[in-house]
């Protein structure tokens, strides 16, 4: 079988309570970067983060990342458009990477783009009761589309992130209207726990969204899991074809003893090589991908 494409989501705006080994400082970050290249990972997406773990979406801190993850791995490199932590317009939040794609030292290879907007309130299933009620990610067409021409301006491989099968239909009409180029690299968001708004972790949840994929255009498909433990799903996955994108920034994963991103990935490259699938090395990922 082909080989699986395995992308490392090391930090995204976790906390350490939750799990200490979540990376915050560029040291952390990069050391990260080299744990999971060794245990199997072709892509470390990243998000920049202050030392005291608030959010950094500055160029700077950013394109020093990049630089020392390059200086040290051979991994394709996915920074973050900044989510809601960077919100102050939805237009704007391409800005950062779209700086440092002008510098080829500094240029990720690939960056996403939600293809729709969402609630971000928080389940709480024990009381029964909502948290950040009001809290929206909004994700507009226009916007979308701004993302789309930009990345393929700055030479950008975009990655069409799916929280739902609205999502995907809509980043397939993305493919359709020419703003983004074949193949396509599409990430599966499913949630899990307090998130409700993606599909769940579960065979019926991935099925949902592989309905809508067709199948005579050439689309590279992966899975996350926010909020829930992604190993369970990783067998169905490899055995379907599919690509997996796990890390601790999603889920603490308590139930490992709450593991570093490496550990956690040799896990997921275990259960997925018991299935006939090994991991893309970052060279391998690049052909594949871009």
């Amino acid at each position: 079988m082909d080989k699986i494409i395995i992308e490392a989501r090391i930090n995204e705006y976790a906390l350490k309570s939750a799990n200490p080994n979540i990376p915050y400082t560029v040291d952390e970050i990069v050391r990260t970067a080299v744990g999971v290249q060794e245990a199997g990972a072709a892509i470390l997406h990243f998000h920049g983060r202050t030392p005291d773990g608030g959010a950094d979406t500055s160029v700077e801190t950013n394109a020093e990342i990049i630089r020392r993850v390059r200086a040290e791995t051979d991994l394709l490199v996915l920074p973050t458009l900044g989510f809601i932590a960077n919100d102050v317009a939805a237009e704007r939040r391409i800005d950062t990477v779209a700086a440092l794609a002008r510098d080829p030292a500094t240029r990720p290879e690939i960056a996403p783009i939600d293809t729709g907007s969402a609630n971000l309130e928080d389940w709480d299933a024990a009381t029964r009761s909502f948290g950040q009620a009001e809290r929206i990610y909004q994700n507009s067409t226009a916007s979308l589309i701004h993302y789309a021409r930009t990345l393929r301006e700055v030479g950008v491989k975009p990655k069409m992130v799916s929280w739902s099968v609205g999502f995907t239909r809509r980043a397939l009409a993305l493919m359709e209207a020419g703003l983004i180029d074949a193949p396509g690299y599409m990430l599966f968001h499913l949630t899990d726990g307090r998130y409700i708004t993606g599909h769940p972790p579960t065979v019926a949840g991935l099925e949902a969204h592989l309905a809508f994929l067709p199948q005579d255009r050439k689309i590279h498909w992966t899975v996350n899991c926010l909020g829930g433990n992604l190993l369970k799903l990783v067998p169905e996955i490899a055995r379907r074809g599919g690509n997996f994108a796990i890390g601790i920034g999603d889920y603490p994963y308590p139930e490992l003893g709450l593991p570093d991103n490496a550990t956690l990935v040799r896990e997921a490259v275990r259960l997925a090589k018991a299935e006939g699938r090994t991991p893309a090395t970052p060279a391998e990922a690049r052909e594949i991908l871009l």
